[in-house]
């Protein structure tokens, strides 16, 4: 199989399903950009906030929805289960289910007044829902926090040349905030300028960190790595309380062009090069070789999240995007469109592990400290070794760093929004302590190890949730609820069914030595609370939909 020809093939079916399923969405959920959005009707100057054009809300979007997911899911599944079935899924996953769940809770959240999909489901389904809802997704916000500040903690000790671009960009983007955002509507001349300067400084940043790699000085017990944790979660809780047009909206903006980059690149590089495909096209449905990877269905469907449908999405789109987007002109390029991008960078990562590593080679990287991150790394470089030379693993490292970074600010951001329209408390500083508090806890200690593995489903299990609550809102409003409702009805039953897995897995562990019988209480137990979650949550929904009606103080 030709990786020139997965890459292009790939693009077209990307790029026909934006151009195509992407409009008829768009009139599905009645787009109308005569209406204000809440970014203009409720304007605050700290979170909502009209993007000064919409190429930036754009970046700071993608940037936010994109970080480790889409690296580390297809180059599991690749060996897994193998290239051919983990590539249709990214493509039909994020064409008619990831893209739709990220468009929909757009739509759904700015016309409620740029509320969270959790709000919404108490407006559409019920009180009830909205609360149990609310908190399995501030708990998953809680966890990715702890995990990503322990990785980029960790990227800081083991590649301490990433330390001054990653931090340096923050002054960089203050200043791009603050020329954007200067009195009157800056022209596209402006926003060009701006954008070549910012740029021109964070390339430069990059070169001085190559020169002069930065490593923490640290004495005493306390490692490196726990002393990176704590000046990142102070940076988390600084970027959640200032006001969204002078860091995070412009800093994800600079960042999106490093990954603009990575991507293109690695297209280029595929292209070029045309890779033979070394990894197998199947391999096996339960792979004998990886026996905690589990049975291609539904595992294969919740290793591969971000790339193909994942909750968190729904959670930015109907967290900080909606507070910024300028017009309903934007939202499906932005909604539907960043999503099929993301996908673009997964076929980009199953290309470079597929074809740019041997399966030797591969299997090795991810039984080793690295994983999968250097094996995508590795098989990065090797696509794009006629351009960079020896620097392409690092360069990709590196923008997988930004990718992780602007997802960390974005999330303490959103955690805060949701523990305000929980608990009603309004002090941004007080809610950003606490959730930040929280992740220390988990991260400082290694509690997060515990429950990591049943992210994938719950991340998931979120996203399927979000599809439930559109096609409620759709249903109410008369209009045709298949597009939402049947990709949510499928990762409902394929979440479900990865939880029986792993809770069976878990209450029926052996000892390795002894061959005793071990069972994971925790794990088996967070799996059953979630599974009568979803069911909780569904049955909720069954009760709203059987007397549709839409209420007058809800839009339409």
């Amino acid at each position: 199989m030709s990786g020139r020809w997965m890459v292009l093939g790939a693009v077209g079916l990307l790029a026909a399903g934006y151009l195509l399923y992407g409009r008829f969405l768009a009139r599905r959920l009645g787009v109308d950009p005569s209406r204000p959005t809440p970014a203009h009707t409720r304007y605050d100057g700290v979170d909502y906030v009209p993007a000064r054009h919409w190429l930036v809300l754009f970046g700071h979007h993608f940037s936010s929805i994109c970080a480790a997911g889409p690296i580390v899911g297809p180059a599991l599944a690749v060996a897994y289960w193998g290239a051919l079935p983990s590539l249709v899924w990214i493509l039909a996953g994020g064409i008619l289910m990831g893209a739709v769940a990220d468009f929909s809770s757009l739509v759904v959240a700015v016309r409620h007044g740029g509320v969270s999909i959790a709000e919404v489901a108490a407006r559409v389904v019920g009180r009830r829902a909205r609360t149990l809802f609310a908190l399995f997704i501030l708990i998953s916000l809680v966890l990715v926090l702890a995990v990503f500040s322990v990785l980029t903690a960790g990227t800081f000790v083991s590649a301490p040349e990433i330390v001054i671009p990653s931090w340096g960009i923050l002054p960089a983007a203050v200043w791009t905030g603050l020329l954007l955002h200067r009195r009157g509507e800056p022209s596209l001349k402006r926003l060009v300028a701006v954008t070549v300067l910012g740029l021109g400084f964070l390339g430069a940043l990059m070169e001085i960190g190559r020169l002069l790699p930065l490593r923490l000085p640290v004495a005493g017990p306390v490692p490196a790595e726990a002393v990176w944790v704590a000046l990142l979660l102070l940076y988390c809780t600084v970027a959640s309380i200032v006001p969204v047009q002078y860091l995070l909206q412009p800093r994800d903006y600079l960042s999106s062009y490093v990954l603009f980059a990575t991507i293109g690149l690695g297209v280029a590089g595929a292209v070029w090069t045309d890779p033979a495909l070394t990894a197998e096209p199947y391999r096996a449905f339960r792979p004998p070789d990886w026996p905690l990877a589990g049975p291609l269905w539904p595992m294969m469907f919740v290793t591969i999240a971000c790339g193909a449908i994942s909750g968190f999405h729904s959670i930015v789109s109907s967290g900080t995007t909606c507070k910024q987007l300028p017009s309903e002109a934007y939202a499906c390029r932005i909604g539907y469109g960043a999503m099929l991008v993301e996908s673009l960078v997964a076929v980009v990562v199953v290309v470079s592990v597929g074809a740019g590593l041997t399966a030797a080679r591969h299997a090795e990287l991810l039984r080793s400290p690295g994983g999968a991150i250097q094996a995508f790394g590795e098989g990065y470089g090797a696509l794009t070794a006629w351009l960079f030379g020896g620097y392409g693993a690092a360069f990709a490292i590196m923008a997988l760093n930004f990718f992780i970074l602007t997802t960390l600010d974005t999330a303490t951001r959103l955690a805060r929004y949701l523990l305000e329209e929980l608990t009603g408390w309004r002090s941004r500083l007080g809610s950003t302590l606490v959730v930040v508090c929280a992740t220390a806890a988990l991260a400082l200690t290694g509690h997060w190890r515990a429950i990591w593995p049943a992210f994938g489903a719950s991340n998931q299990l979120v996203g399927a949730l979000a599809l439930l609550v559109t096609s409620c809102w759709l249903l109410q409003r008369g209009r045709g609820t298949l597009p939402t409702a049947i990709p949510s009805a499928l990762m409902l039953a394929t979440t479900v069914g990865a939880f029986v897995w792993q809770v069976s897995r878990s209450l029926l562990a052996a000892d390795p030595d002894t061959g005793a019988w071990r069972p994971d209480w925790l794990m088996g137990g967070i799996g059953i609370v979630l599974v009568a979650l979803a069911v909780s949550v569904l049955l909720e929904a069954w009760r709203a939909v059987r007397a549709p009606r839409v209420s007058a103080s809800e839009p339409a």
